[in-house]
């Protein structure tokens, strides 16, 4: 199994109502999957969860049958691993232009400057973002932010793609070509949650 929550419970400081309780879910390899539920029902959590961004104050969350560890080396190694596109595209980007905000992750990883540069390229190409290489992120639309902030988390070759309402900010023609994406990233062999 790939990713297994296990009785997770999380509670937000101030909040009378948990976020997640008794949350038991398993993901299994090569699978797409999408959470299907109302605003606030917990969709969001889970996937900080999983991403370690979140500890769970009950239950367990594994990664590959192993319990998450938080500290930091094994949460940056979860990270490589767990993709995660935040709703939100700015709180997800992080530099001045879209090349260095999608070269941001491979650079703090310390690979070689010629790798980086053929995983930035190919990631500026399959997200249709190339003429964009040298535009301020912040003169972006969110419709294009959102597709660098999945460019940005697809060029680490992550096993599991953790999407939070990835059509949110995108118009119809966007949605689709979203979707015809997700299609060839799951089929590469990426498991996709959504």
């Amino acid at each position: 199994m790939l990713l297994e929550f296990e009785q997770v419970g999380y509670t937000y400081t101030g909040s009378p109502q948990p976020a997640l309780q008794g949350l038991t879910l398993r993901i299994p390899t090569g699978k797409r999957c999408a959470l299907i539920g109302q605003n606030g029902c917990g969709k969001t959590t889970l996937f900080l969860l999983a991403n370690g961004l979140y500890k769970p104050q009950q239950g367990m969350v594994r990664w590959q049958g192993k319990p998450l560890q938080y500290d930091r080396a094994s949460l940056m190694a979860l990270r490589q691993q767990v993709g995660l596109v935040f709703q939100d595209p700015e709180q997800q980007l992080v530099a001045s232009t879209v090349e260095e905000d999608i070269s941001y992750g491979l650079c703090n990883l310390g690979l070689p400057e010629d790798e980086i540069a053929q995983r930035v390229g190919e990631a500026l190409a399959a997200f249709g973002l190339t003429e964009l290489v040298d535009r301020p992120v912040h003169h972006l639309s969110l419709g294009q932010k959102k597709r660098v902030s999945l460019a940005d988390v697809m060029v680490m070759q992550p096993e599991l793609l953790l999407l939070d309402e990835p059509t949110a900010y995108l118009d119809r023609l966007h949605t689709r070509d979203l979707m015809v994406k997700l299609q060839q990233i799951w089929a590469a062999g990426t498991t996709i949650l959504m």
